[in-house]
């Protein structure tokens, strides 16, 4: 099945009073470029997230975010009650042995600045928190996947459009290639009746059919019609046939700029032209194929 390597999945698996988010984004490119984006504490899962995304997708810049969301309130921090309850019990104290007048706000800020009264606690990363991450990289990579199976449908359909043109101008250029010999050989007799010289007929004759047989362009139309159907096949048969296609994508450029150079014939060359421009909207959308 033709794939694009463009598209977009998006994960989501909760767990406890946590939600985990898993979105992917791919675009083209050569090889498998992966950039995975998420919290530092969930490290653990980085391994498992980038096998997962390298299984599935193969090949594409592919850009992996993962975000957390809490459904309640989460705070990491910690007040430490019994260095919070000395700190105020002394500063009381002191207030009373110095007659200051003790106002119970500015106390409570003077004790929160005390060292030791906040601390930080980071709590440890249970199991199923990792294995909901995998699981929503998952789902993730599936959705993206069946994005880049419509895509590819889509890309395919437009490629063998284009390929059935380019058969058609091939077989269009036919009528003319038939009609340009005796306006080649017409042309070269009347250069030689302007210059008024004096030929051997034989000669004259035997060098116009060498020269018609250089203008010959049976090999390169059987060439062509060998490539657009190896094209077919190639797109039918194979699981990702990108890089393939692309190089029967470069042949089917040879024979066609060697049937411009051949023409020798302004109808002939106008068909080529039009095949010409097919084919470049073929390598475009060739570049975006699994």
């Amino acid at each position: 099945m033709i794939k694009s390597m463009t598209g977009f999945g998006k994960g989501e698996v909760a767990v406890g009073d946590k939600k985990f988010r898993v979105e992917l984004r791919s675009l083209n490119s050569k090889q498998l470029d992966l950039s995975i984006k998420l919290p530092g504490r969930y490290r653990a899962a980085e391994a498992e997230v980038r096998n997962i995304v390298t299984q599935q997708l193969q090949r594409g810049k592919v850009d992996c975010f993962v975000a957390v969301e809490s459904v309640v309130a989460e705070t990491s921090a910690h007040i430490n009650s019994v260095a919070f309850r000395a700190y105020a019990e002394e500063l009381r104290r002191v207030c009373a042995e110095t007659g200051v007048q003790c106002d119970e706000t500015a106390l409570l800020q003077s004790v929160l600045r005390m060292p030791d009264v906040i601390t930080a606690e980071e709590r440890e990363v249970s199991a199923e928190e990792i294995n909901a991450i995998v699981e929503a990289t998952r789902i993730a990579a599936e959705a993206l996947d069946k994005f880049r199976c419509q895509e590819g449908a889509i890309l395919i359909a437009d490629l063998m459009k284009r390929i059935d043109l380019i058969e058609q101008y091939r077989k269009d250029v036919e009528p003319f290639e038939a009609a340009r010999v005796d306006t080649i050989k017409n042309r070269i007799r009347e250069s030689f009746n302007k210059l008024a010289l004096e030929v051997d007929n034989n000669r004259l004759e035997q060098e116009m059919i060498f020269y018609i047989e250089k203008l010959d362009i049976t090999e390169e139309k059987v060439r062509l019609d060998n490539h657009c159907r190896y094209f077919r096949e190639v797109a039918a048969e194979e699981e990702a046939p990108g890089r393939k296609l692309g190089f029967i994508a470069q042949e089917l450029g040879r024979e066609i700029n060697t049937m411009g150079s051949k023409s020798n014939e302004a109808s002939m060359q106008r068909l080529v032209v039009k095949m010409k421009d097919e084919l470049e909207k073929i390598k475009e959308q060739v570049l975006n194929i699994l």
